[in-house]
């Protein structure tokens, strides 16, 4: 059809994909931490704290203190490319561009930071892309992970005249596709070992106790993956959480203070794998495989190994086109 004089060009109708993952500072130094924590830590599903009780909190104490501890935690993981979280995502989304057909666009966006979600999904619709598929990365849903991302996202239409149909991806705790991923992933890096582990410890994020009392299901889907990962490895896993921040009761048990706990126990072999990571961050690289190892080995340990995250792996690559594929199902044709 020729469009009439002066109207406006319109691209080809394309579909989106955007892969969403946390998010990180902009370098390994104290002021790019600061503005990044200062973005995270005011989202009121990662602090459910009253806001007048929490700022003060937060510009008065947090951010003038725990920023150069971050940043010297960020500078022992760095790399050449950039932050690993934003680098690993950036190869997931690689990978992935023409897996659904030329008329899919893989991008990707972190929910704090850059490249900032809400300037990636209008990016999309400004490509073409009528129809968007908004992916986080976490496998167990967590309304301070999952939802935020999705609430920015929507926050974005809000602004928008003319929307793009949107789906979410949800949580793939139990899914055989990643089960069957971190098996073989895991297999692969034990094989790789000089030592055979006696216990495997699945480590994930941790979250304030009351979250599980308010009916987040993040526990629940951490215990699942982890009984199902046991089961196709043969092997019981010892499930830990880690990362805990501030004073509150959160869920148990630790994994630092699990790690100081085993040699006493005899157990002075062990590996760690973090299944609600589809990345490799500063929570894997540094807080597990530096401070761990060294809590670990302080108390009497022998051997010691972090296994990898499914990153832009094989194993993770194809795990994430079948579940990807199944969202997108009617909306795109097979490649």
């Amino acid at each position: 059809m020729t469009l009439p004089p002066g109207h406006p060009t319109i691209p080809t109708r394309k579909v989106g994909l955007l892969l969403v993952n946390l998010g990180t500072p902009d370098a390994a130094e104290a002021r790019a931490v600061r503005r990044y924590l200062a973005e995270f830590l005011s989202d009121p599903r990662v602090i459910e704290i009253p806001r007048l009780v929490w700022k003060p909190i937060l510009h008065g104490i947090i951010l003038r203190t725990r920023p150069a501890k971050s940043a010297h935690a960020y500078a022992q993981v760095w790399r050449e490319d950039g932050s690993p979280l934003a680098a690993i995502t950036r190869e997931q989304a690689a990978a992935l561009q023409g897996a659904f057909g030329p008329d899919v666009i893989v991008d990707h966006a972190m929910r704090y930071g850059r490249p900032a979600l809400g300037e990636r999904l209008r990016a999309l619709k400004e490509m073409g892309c009528e129809r968007i598929l908004i992916a986080p990365l976490y496998p167990q849903y967590c309304a301070a992970t999952t939802a935020t991302a999705n609430d920015a996202a929507f926050a974005e239409l809000a602004r928008m005249r003319w929307q793009p149909a949107l789906r979410t991806l949800p949580p793939y705790h139990d899914d055989p596709a990643y089960i069957d991923a971190l098996k073989m992933s895991v297999e692969a890096s034990l094989a790789a070992l000089d030592f055979a582990p006696q216990a495997i410890l699945a480590s994930f994020h941790g979250m304030p106790e009351r979250t599980l009392h308010l009916g987040d299901p993040y526990h629940c889907h951490c215990q699942k993956t982890a009984r199902l990962l046991g089961a196709a490895l043969g092997r019981a896993l010892t499930i830990t959480f880690q990362s805990r921040f501030g004073r509150a009761k959160w869920l148990e048990p630790a994994t630092d203070t699990v790690l100081a706990g085993l040699p006493g126990k005899g157990v002075t072999r062990i590996a760690i794998v973090a299944p609600g990571f589809s990345a490799d961050c500063v929570e894997t690289l540094e807080e597990l495989a530096i401070r761990g190892r060294e809590t670990f080995m302080a108390a009497g340990g022998k051997n010691f190994a972090v296994l990898p995250c499914l990153n832009a792996s094989e194993a993770g690559v194809e795990m994430l086109r079948k579940i990807l594929w199944r969202e997108l199902a009617g909306w795109a044709d097979a490649p």
